[in-house]
């Protein structure tokens, strides 16, 4: 067990931790500048080749693996989201705004959501393991923020940061991470050769 955690949980933590800090960085600046201030989180993800569920999902099949991979992504992002509560000001009121939208499309649009954000981070680390190219990564961030579509693990940041809770948590949050999961799995079910 203690080897899983040098291996897994530890890196898996730090990758929770890079994400939250490009959330972080939406949350205070906001629409198209925040976006690509996010990019930083999965740039940094990559280039320190630690695991990120979104960046996992759609590569593995070892599913006790990837769940602990997101249960220490998500301690990362919980870290950072109370961090962002306790600075308060204009980036919490935009958390809570965001958390109280995402809650207001409904479980099939917010799956849908999830499944669009999934495919594109798929895509996004896929194409700089296999080519060494960044462009898809600091595009695809961006893009899926634009694109009003919801990552998983970075939403934790935003639930953290609004602290505030709300019974449709139930019911929002495994569906984007199931959603997530389904988007991370386009690529391989479409591509099977390129899996």
């Amino acid at each position: 067990m203690s080897n899983t955690f040098s291996t897994v949980a530890r890196p898996a933590l730090f990758a929770g931790l890079l994400i939250g800090l490009g959330s972080c960085g939406y949350l205070s600046l906001g629409g198209i500048p925040g976006a690509v201030i996010f990019a930083f989180g999965l740039i940094t993800v990559v280039l320190f080749g630690v695991p990120l569920y979104t960046g996992k999902a759609g590569v593995t099949n070892d599913i006790p693996e990837l769940v602990l991979i997101w249960l220490f992504n998500i301690l990362g992002c919980v870290l950072l989201g109370l961090m962002m509560r306790s600075l308060g000001g204009q980036a919490v009121d935009r958390a809570a705004d965001m958390v109280a939208g995402r809650l207001a499309q409904g479980p099939w649009r917010s799956f849908l959501r999830a499944v669009g954000c999934g495919l594109i981070i798929d895509i996004a680390v896929y194409l700089y393991r296999q080519k060494g190219n960044l462009l898809p990564v600091v595009f695809g961030v961006p893009l899926f923020i634009v694109c009003g579509f919801y990552h998983s693990i970075a939403d934790v940041t935003y639930l953290f940061a609004a602290g505030t809770w709300d019974n449709g948590l139930l019911w929002y949050y495994p569906l984007i991470v199931l959603g997530n999961y389904v988007g991370c799995n386009v690529r391989r079910v479409t591509l099977p050769k390129q899996a």
